[in-house]
């Protein structure tokens, strides 16, 4: 390539890299906001989580596109191609974190007007606690390359998956002690099994760092929970 070309080249993967920040970014707020409409129960901070989620999904767009653009113009080999395909799949897994916020946000706002069982939230605050650790340093391993940071989330997995399985037995015990409980309780394990899956989600992450850096996959299955590995 002439060098011209080069910085061309070096330019698209950077937009591609700028573009991820932003996307991370954007779901690593929409996931706080929604844990904290949840929490207060604050049905317009639920609506305004609900409504940046198209800028999150205009994002996932430009990058598929471009990447898919630089593939075609480029036709890059070994670790440039898999800086594309590693963009795909990050935006991809971003865009369905941001997916999962949002419905958390919508059962905050259906819940809301029904102020009752605030201790059945206090395992939920735990897994996000967990799970938005687990979103922040996938990032940080994206951007910094970093296999070792890559490989500690995806082996940290479990833990949310155990912190699942504790908060379900807790809402099924709030449900069981009173029938009144049990629409609140429901939505609340809907946003419990919400979290877990965005734990999945950067576990996802996790292994494209890990594919993107070294060009293979981790070699060993992922760790499991118990009520993950049952219904496996």
């Amino acid at each position: 390539m002439t060098d011209h070309i080069v910085k061309a080249y070096d330019r698209e993967l950077g937009t591609l890299g700028q573009r991820i920040a932003e996307m991370g970014g954007i779901a690593e707020q929409m996931l706080s906001d929604a844990m904290d409409s949840l929490a207060r129960l604050d049905s317009e901070l639920a609506r305004k989580t609900i409504a940046v989620d198209p800028r999150l999904d205009m994002l996932q767009r430009e990058i598929e596109d471009n990447a898919i653009l630089t593939i075609a113009r480029r036709q890059p080999l070994a670790v440039d191609l898999r800086e594309c395909v590693a963009a795909i799949r990050v935006s991809g897994d971003l865009e369905r974190v941001g997916d999962l916020a949002k419905n958390i946000a919508k059962r905050a706002a259906k819940i809301a007007a029904e102020a009752r069982m605030p201790r059945a939230i206090v395992g939920l605050k735990s897994m996000h606690e967990l799970a938005a650790m687990q979103l922040k340093d996938v990032l940080d391993a994206y951007s910094q390359r970093d296999v070792e940071r890559a490989r500690a989330v995806w082996t940290r997995d479990a833990e949310l998956d155990a912190l699942e399985d504790s908060v379900f037995r807790d809402l099924l015990t709030f449900m069981m002690e009173d029938p009144r409980n049990i629409t609140f309780c429901t939505h609340l394990l809907f946003c419990s099994k919400n979290i877990e899956r965005i734990g999945d989600h950067t576990t996802n992450i996790a292994e494209t760092v890990i594919y993107l850096v070294t060009g293979e996959a981790p070699q060993s299955e992922r760790p499991k929970g118990a009520l993950e590995t049952i219904a496996k």
